[in-house]
């Protein structure tokens, strides 16, 4: 029988003796569904777990996060969860990244199990603060507009593109994810300690060019920057493959 912290912390694959897991954090208008599949290419002692955000999934009759500190909080108590399990790395994709970032921040001043290494993916650097550049989908985008974005980004499965109250459910946890992103706020001078590795997409025109260079300077410990083939979500083939391109999950950090 679940219980309410495997609402939370969501393992699709667990091993006898894993040397690590590795943690995932939504995307803006993702659940956990989009991780699941990286269970077949991870490293055999590696086990896989994706953060569950409140209003979704196991959590849905909760209500969403108000704001991004709301969100913040309630995913770095998950991460601190999923840490009780022994070491990990942490992922976040695009409002992910910058998640990730926040929540190794705050438990690295909370004193907690912090990560082996942080990795985000496509994302800008927060410390230049949230742009227009950064906020799509828009608010102001219609309901058309976003579910052809979340189709063209493989986030709207065949079965909820033929049922309306689907549909429905799917637009309201991505306008609640945008509202939510749309408070993000970089505390001046906050940097992480942990090795960071940032990926970004060559023909990602969200990413600044000098964003790896940006990422840099929040970075204490070891850095590295990898630009993958593709645009934000890599091309397919990348993404199905992604944990393959993380040396930390096989316990190393090489910065070349």
């Amino acid at each position: 029988m679940a219980t309410a912290q495997d609402l939370v912390v969501v393992r699709s694959r667990r091993t006898a003796n894993p040397a690590r897991t590795l943690v995932c954090l939504g995307f803006c208008g993702g659940g956990t569904g989009q991780y699941h599949q990286w269970g077949d290419v991870l490293p055999p002692e590696v086990d896989l777990a994706a953060i569950c955000y409140p209003g979704r999934e196991g959590r849905f009759l909760e209500e969403f996060a108000e704001d991004w500190d709301a969100l913040a909080e309630d995913a770095t108590q998950a991460v601190l969860a999923a840490a009780t399990e022994g070491p990990y790395v942490l992922l976040g994709h695009s409002m992910g990244g910058w998640m990730a970032f926040d929540v190794t921040v705050r438990i690295e001043r909370l004193g907690g199990r912090t990560p082996e290494a942080l990795v985000v993916s496509s994302a800008n650097a927060p410390s230049r603060g949230l742009t227009p550049q950064d906020m799509f989908p828009a608010q102001q985008d219609t309901d058309e507009q976003l579910l052809a974005w979340m189709t063209m980004h493989g986030m709207m499965p065949d079965h909820v593109l033929a049922d309306p109250d689907l549909q429905e459910l799917a637009l309201e946890l991505m306008r609640a994810d945008i509202r939510v992103r749309d408070t993000f706020h970089y505390v001046p001078g906050a940097r992480v300690g942990v090795p960071l590795h940032v990926l970004t997409g060559a023909q990602d025109t969200v990413i600044e060019p000098n964003a790896g260079e940006q990422w840099r300077e929040l970075a204490l410990g070891e850095y590295r920057h990898d630009v993958l083939p593709g645009g934000h979500f890599y091309t397919p083939e990348v993404w199905a493959q992604l944990p393959n391109r993380i040396p930390a999950l096989g316990g190393v950090f090489s910065t070349s």
